[in-house]
């Protein structure tokens, strides 16, 4: 039975050629050793499983390498490559510095320097993990690491090379190794498979070399473990099940869900997925993750940014075209707010679910957005009137406080109605007890038949007293629905007569003014027509007397009280009493 070895090991590179994702700085080293520039230290930084000590021992093993193949590569054939590959080469020497990290090992290091190679031009001294040398380790290494011999090549790698001293760094040649790609992986990935005669679908290998961050060792360590879970055919569902990754599937439903404003189906698909056993705060990432993506699939050119297999991006595509820019704008901002807020939530399961409602609500709330600013369309005028009150419909469109403007002014006239005297049309609704918007009032002018304009009269002139006021204006507040704020202030607050058509209501506070300012038009209209008066005005203000104060702090009751009382302040300062 023949012995396994595991493809991280089997397929390791053994020339710059057969390195993967690291073209630069392959291709540095081998203008390198062409040109004979060769520095006498390196050091090879960046992630796990990237190709630091690969490259490393490529290097060692290429520039001893006694024929060179046109393409600047070791021949494998020479007595110091065979030596390399049979690991038992006196020229190279490989350092483990974090199992070997103390000032003895560093000194046996700088004996071995001394000795001159024995088949080859150099020595190469490969220290791995260097950043675990102890301090007195790196200080008694310097010198040697600044003057080394003129046959002697250190070379260090590292995973973290904020840990290493600036004195080592200003003395070696810094190469930063990068992540590989997606699609690297996947390509290196498809050709294993194709060597180990395992089937593997594209979608498969996509999410594998996602899982991997850009490491190949990770990448090939879990090929291997899942063509073992799949005896040898790899399967987007196989891989999805053996490595615990949330599917994009439940992804799609979720945006389903969301742009119908399902929110039954949302808060369902939240609880299958954590009874899966899935971190919340990895979903609400993926969640976030899946939106970018969407944003991203939304125009052809950035879509190729989007590393995933054909059909899955196909996928994005078509579900991309359901989602609005400003819809995916703002649910990348909630679902980012919510990751941001994950770790220090008490109850992180609600903010999930609250994180979800409002996601729901954003395809709703732009909905209701579009069709009020369809709605609050002006109504047609006479190319005169139109010119002369552009400007007020322009504001009126923008603003709801434009809303209530035009109701405590009369009709305006145009140069070509000045002789026709003015005849205010007939409110209807304002009898129906319910709040009275403009809209309504716009739209039962429109739907009016010509019959009934010209039959229409106003509410007239006629006088009424304050107690008809107080009732009609209580009969409104009764018949209010669903503004209980509004309501309550009505009832709290009655109108006072000041003139035979101009009524005053006192608060005491602004936002009860602002209740009444952003409904005077609806109650003006219903009072109208109950006191049949159609100069019915209102005015709205806020009591000085009874004027609500601010809550005081403590250093302000303080200071009222020892104006009352000027003994408080002594007494404060000779027991040394301090108020915040």
């Amino acid at each position: 039975m023949d012995t396994f070895i595991v493809s991280a090991r089997k397929y390791r590179p053994s020339t710059f050629k057969s390195v993967v994702g690291q073209e630069a700085l392959t291709t540095t080293l081998k203008n390198a050793i062409v040109g004979n520039k060769l520095a006498h230290a390196y050091l090879f930084s960046g992630p796990r499983g990237v190709g630091k000590t690969t490259c490393a021992r490529i290097f060692a093993k290429t520039i001893n390498c006694m024929n060179l193949t046109p393409d600047n590569e070791a021949c494998n054939n020479c007595e110091s490559c065979v030596a390399f590959n049979q690991q038992r080469s006196y020229n190279i020497h490989e350092l483990d510095a974090a199992s070997n990290n103390g000032v003895d090992d560093i000194r046996m290091l700088i004996e071995q320097v001394r000795i001159p190679p024995q088949i080859g031009k150099y020595k190469v001294y490969i220290i791995d993990e260097v950043h675990m040398l102890s301090q007195s380790a790196f200080n008694s290494f310097l010198k040697t690491l600044e003057e080394p011999p003129s046959h002697a090549i250190f070379i260090l790698a590292t995973t973290e090379k904020h840990k290493i001293i600036p004195t080592i760094l200003s003395r070696c040649q810094v190469y930063d190794f990068n992540r590989i790609n997606i699609a690297d992986i996947v390509e290196h990935l498809q050709y294993v498979a194709q060597e180990e005669g395992v089937t593997a679908e594209a979608e498969a290998l996509n999410v594998i070399a996602q899982k991997a961050d850009g490491g190949m060792r990770d990448a090939l360590s879990i090929f291997d473990q899942t063509a073992s879970f799949t005896q040898g055919n790899i399967t987007y569902r196989a891989v999805i099940e053996n490595l615990n990754v949330l599917d994009y599937e439940y992804y799609f439903r979720l945006t389903n869900a969301i742009l119908a404003g399902n929110v039954v189906d949302c808060l369902l698909i939240l609880n299958d997925i954590l009874n899966r056993g899935f971190e919340g705060q990895y979903i609400i990432s993926g969640v976030a993750s899946h939106f970018r993506d969407l944003l991203v699939c939304k125009d052809p050119k950035t879509a190729s940014l989007f590393e995933v297999g054909a059909s899955i991006r196909d996928q994005y595509i078509d579900t991309a075209k359901q989602c609005s820019n400003e819809f995916l704008y703002k649910a990348i901002e909630i679902a980012n707010e919510c990751d941001l807020n994950y770790r220090v939530s008490k109850n992180r399961r609600l903010l999930l679910e609250l994180t979800l409602i409002k996601l729901c609500q954003l395809q709703e709330n732009s909905t209701s957005a579009a069709e009020k600013k369809s709605s609050i369309k002006p109504i047609e005028k006479t190319a005169s009137e139109s010119k002369t009150s552009q400007t007020e419909v322009k504001r009126s469109d923008a603003t709801p406080k434009a809303e209530t403007a035009p109701i405590q002014k009369k009709t305006e006239q145009t140069p070509d109605e000045t002789s026709k005297p003015t005849t205010p049309v007939k409110k209807k609704s304002a009898l129906k007890g319910m709040g009275i918007s403009i809209l309504s009032l716009r739209d039962q002018k429109e739907e009016e038949p010509e019959e009934e304009k010209k039959a229409s009269s106003g509410n007239g002139n006629n006088p009424f007293t304050e107690k008809e006021l107080k009732e009609a204006w209580d009969e409104y507040a009764a018949n209010l629905k669903g503004e209980p704020l509004l309501k309550n202030t009505m009832s709290l607050y009655h109108p006072r007569l000041i003139s035979d058509v101009i009524f005053e209501v006192e608060v005491n506070t602004e936002i009860n003014k602002e209740y009444l300012t952003n409904s005077s038009l609806s109650i003006l209209s219903f009072l109208r027509s109950k006191v049949k008066n159609d100069d019915l005005t209102m005015t709205i203000k806020i009591a000085e007397g009874n004027a609500i104060k601010k809550p005081l702090t403590s250093r302000e009751i303080f200071d009222e009280m020892a104006k009352k009382n000027p003994s408080l302040l002594k007494l404060s300062d000779e027991f040394g009493l301090e108020l915040n």
